[in-house]
């Protein structure tokens, strides 16, 4: 395995430069860090800021106050680790295992944990807030290393900003992300995760008490049997999310965005989606095909609805809870998405041409071609492809999404992550895509 590391310096030439080492280097580093921890002869603090450490095993080491500033460890084994106190600000921890580490006031901002297993993790005190050069982590109170190396952390943090800020812009910093992640008995207590992103997460039976979730965007998480106790969610996004056996009695949701159900609707746009399933299971013989253009369902619940082949025109779908929805061949053209969770969502053949999906996830969704039945139900030989033409798609989560055949001309996919998309046979033309063309299988 060869580890690159850039120059973590303010005169390296670019954010992305590189040196290379090779892995005894790397044991090395670690030797004299267990030195450093224990105040031994030859002992240093462990810098392996900017490093390449993919898929690496760091499985049970000490690696307290380490400094791993924008770190790429996808896929590393972490599990047992004790980081408590390190500086992992950027760091790219996507789908590692870092279950049972020990991450007590850790400086996670900015980083990306996406899909990354943190169960019964101890997150007590950890800094998860957004990505910025002001203190963070153990040096925001005045202690650590970074404490006493305010400067040199600065600069690191400098470098590893700009190369984050290549891939995305947000304004107050760049967000630390944890959608879909595994935080399954998680200790989260004291933590601040102020305008992090927990979408579809798991955190079940976490300890959350006196966690600041202030601006946090958990629409679609579990957080079923988690202890929020002096918990703060105000602003945050609960649209869909799960809260069974919580005690809020003593949590502050303050001006929290909580879900519309669908019985808290009108009369009318009830009636609509109650007889379009009963003509979709009948196969058009009872009930009627919902007509909800223009309708308002923001922030809606409509997890695992089926509204297949409905007329939803120009609908206000943003920041919905659409998980598990079957929408095929729906009409949602010119239809606002922005911020809606659509995860696994079956969206075969549907029409999206020109609409908003910016800041949508749609992680594993159907978008391929939808098959035509007869009305008996059965196959006629032919499909239909999806349609996202002119579609805004900017920042879209598109994780492992299939669109196969698709229309995606005119789509503005700017900084969407399209990790694992499907585009076999997709029609790309004039569509603004996300740093370089997406691969196709």
């Amino acid at each position: 395995m060869q580890l690159r590391f850039p120059v973590p310096t303010a005169t390296a030439s670019s954010p992305s430069s590189v040196s290379f080492f090779r892995p005894d280097q790397l044991a090395e580093v670690l030797d004299r860090h267990a030195r450093w921890i224990k105040g031994q002869p030859g002992g240093a603090r462990a810098n392996l800021a900017m490093a390449d450490l993919e898929g690496a095993d760091l499985s049970q080491r000490d690696l307290r106050g380490a400094r791993l500033v924008g770190a790429k460890l996808t896929r590393g084994r972490l599990n047992g680790t004790n980081l408590a106190g390190a500086d992992l600000f950027g760091v790219d921890l996507r789908d590692a295992d870092i279950s049972r580490a020990n991450l007590m006031q850790t400086d996670l901002r900015g980083a990306r944990l996406r899909s990354a297993d943190f169960s019964n993790a101890n997150l007590k005190g950890a800094d998860l807030r957004s990505g910025t050069l002001e203190p963070g982590g153990a040096a925001r109170r005045g202690t650590g290393p970074d404490a006493q190396d305010a400067e040199g952390a600065r600069l690191i943090h400098k470098t590893a900003l700009a190369r984050l800020q290549n891939e995305t812009t947000a304004t107050g910093g760049i967000p630390t992300d944890l959608t879909g992640a595994v935080l399954r008995g998680a200790n989260l207590s004291d933590a601040d995760l102020t305008g992090s992103i927990l979408q579809n997460a798991d955190l079940s039976g976490a300890v959350l008490n006196g966690a600041n979730l202030s601006g946090v965007r958990l629409n679609g998480a579990n957080l079923s049997g988690a202890s929020l106790d002096g918990a703060r969610f105000d602003n945050a996004d609960l649209v869909g999310t799960r809260m069974a056996d919580c005690d809020l009695s003593q949590a502050d949701l303050g001006a929290a965005q909580m879900t519309r159900p669908i019985d808290s609707m009108g009369s009318e746009i009830q009636r609509a989606i109650y007889d379009h399933e009963r003509w979709i299971d009948s196969f058009g013989q009872r009930g009627g095909r919902a007509d909800l253009d223009g309708a308002d369902l923001s922030r809606a619940d409509l997890r695992n609805v089926n509204l297949s082949a409905a007329s939803m025109r120009g609908a206000n779908l943003s920041a919905a809870a659409l998980t598990g929805a079957r929408l095929m061949m729906t009409d949602l053209s010119g239809a606002n998405l922005e911020g809606a969770n659509l995860m696994g969502a079956d969206l075969s053949g549907a029409n999206l041409s020109y609409a908003v999906l910016s800041g949508a996830d749609l992680t594993r969704v159907r978008l391929g071609p939808a098959e035509i039945k007869d009305p008996s139900g059965r196959p006629t030989g032919r499909s239909w492809a999806a349609n996202l033409m002119g579609a805004d798609l900017r920042r879209a989560l598109m994780v492992g999404t299939c669109l196969v055949q698709a229309n995606l001309s005119e789509a503005n996919l700017e900084s969407a992550d399209m990790d694992g998309a499907d585009l076999a046979g997709a029609k790309l033309q004039r569509a603004n895509l996300p740093g370089k063309p997406p691969r196709r299988r």
